[in-house]
């Protein structure tokens, strides 16, 4: 049993792409069991630019840890099995498009009536109530609806693009493993399972927290005529560049940023936070640069009278300091003045970095086809329990259901992977009602069962097939 706050929980997760995968991810890293069921071809991570035959790298970064079932869930045989697998399950993770669940059976009226102690995590675009509703959506789809997309400005040519990587996706990925973890605790308290619905839109609406925040004394004046003039540039098919100077207007942005950005340097770039005045003074002191924000008596004003034109001018002054000096010199003398300060990398460039092995975020699995792959490890940690990546993700194989048949009713204990085989809670499981015969050849029947270097495996003529544990 894998070690963790999680272990001994099982989940079935039911889920393709980002969101959530991710949040099984971060389930296996704190120690739950966790069994992928996918259609019988893959999801469709596994084909997004495919080093080998089913196996990408999106796909395998996601779901590392997992037990993995390619079956054809549309069939009565395997809905049956996934039903016996529910009566003991802990978690149902699934993010399938409004409906599916309810067609294949797998909805929480379903299996909360076969397992009332079960959690159900259902992840939508919308969620599951008004107007968008039925709508499927991917999270560029929900930044441009939610503003997110408006909000950073960014552009290609001249129309708006998507922020990268994902984000609201894998946000919604830690949120539905926070909420999780918070319905166990519930349960653990109650004896009750429960329904948890989380969505993309939502999480991308509060990760902008103050910008989704109206104040009437405020901006009961300011956003109806924000809107309407933004509205009235669309009807005259303004670019995306004039309305975001509309939106500026409205909501300016003080000038004169010099303590919370990026600068470029001799030799690359650094990038500075310092958003209390304590901060801006040390700024002050290792730059040399003078802010008449600050007044005699220590305060310090955002945007006095006549910074529209001051503000600027003090931006290309510390501009041209910056790259008197190299990235590195400015970072010793930041840290020397206790400014949080840091340079400005390729994510490939954090590989192998001194901070990032000294924290557990990197760690080596091997990959059954793909080979060693290092990976961001889990993001946090704990004292009494602590996390750990289980073991690279699942491939995808045909297996012979006669052998599982054979190692499940013979409970023969030869050395090696057959003497874990009925331990493999799914296996056995789905192995006792398969619908194909004795003569059944690979991949042949409602399912296979796919295999991860999480788990000892074992071969048969034309196939593997994932037996227990390491």
């Amino acid at each position: 049993m894998a070690s963790g706050p999680l272990s001994g929980i099982q989940v079935l997760e039911f889920t393709q792409i980002i969101a959530g995968p991710f949040c099984g991810l971060h389930l296996a890293d704190m120690g739950a069991d966790v069994i992928k069921f996918e259609p019988i071809e893959g999801e469709p991570w596994r084909l997004f630019s495919e080093l080998v035959p089913k196996e990408s790298r999106t796909f395998a970064s996601l779901n590392r840890g997992k037990r993995g079932v390619a079956m054809d869930m549309t069939r009565p045989e395997a809905q049956e099995a996934i039903h016996r697998l529910a009566r003991n399950a802990d978690v149902v993770v699934i993010n399938y498009r409004p409906g599916v669940a309810d067609q294949l059976k797998i909805d929480y009226t379903t299996l909360s009536a076969i397992n009332p102690r079960i959690i159900y995590c259902e992840n939508t675009a919308f969620g599951r109530q008004g107007p968008l509703a039925q709508r499927g959506g991917y999270d560029i789809v929900v930044q441009a609806l939610t503003g997110l997309m408006a909000g950073e400005g960014k552009m290609l040519g001249d129309v708006p693009t998507f922020i990268y990587p994902a984000v609201a996706d894998y946000a919604t990925g830690i949120q539905m493993a926070n909420s999780i973890s918070a319905a166990l605790f519930h349960r653990e308290r109650t004896g009750e399972g429960q329904r948890i619905d989380c969505t993309l839109m939502g999480t991308a609406l509060a990760m902008q927290t103050s910008q989704f925040t109206c104040i009437d004394a405020w901006d009961a004046e300011v956003f109806p005529p924000m809107l309407e003039e933004i509205r009235a540039a669309r009807l005259r098919k303004e670019s995306f560049a004039e309305q975001v100077e509309i939106h500026r207007k409205y909501r300016p942005v003080a000038p004169g940023n010099i303590y919370y950005r990026v600068f470029q340097t001799a030799d690359g770039f650094i990038a500075m936070g310092a958003l209390s005045d304590a901060l801006r003074r040390k700024v002050l002191a290792a730059t040399g640069l003078h802010d008449p924000r600050f007044k005699e008596d220590g305060t310090f004003e955002l945007a006095p009278e006549g910074w529209e034109e001051r503000g600027p001018e003090l931006v290309a002054e510390a501009e041209a300091l910056y790259r008197t000096k190299t990235t590195e010199e400015w970072g010793k003398l930041f840290e020397a003045h206790g400014v949080p300060a840091g340079p400005m990398h390729f994510i490939e460039e954090l590989l192998g970095h001194p901070q990032t092995i000294a924290n557990g975020l990197e760690v080596t699995v091997e990959h059954e086809l793909l080979g060693p792959m290092r990976m961001v490890g889990p993001a946090f940690q704990m004292s009494a329990s602590p996390l750990a990546a289980q073991g690279g993700a699942h491939c995808l194989a045909p297996i012979r259901n006669r052998f599982w048949r054979r190692r499940a009713t013979s409970r023969r204990r030869s050395p090696g992977c057959a003497s874990r085989a009925l331990s493999v809670s799914a296996a056995v499981a789905l192995a006792r009602n398969a619908s194909a015969g004795p003569t059944a050849g690979p991949g042949e029947g409602p399912w296979t069962f796919a295999h991860s270097t999480k788990f000892a495996t074992h071969s048969t003529p034309g196939s593997r097939a994932s037996c227990g544990r390491r």
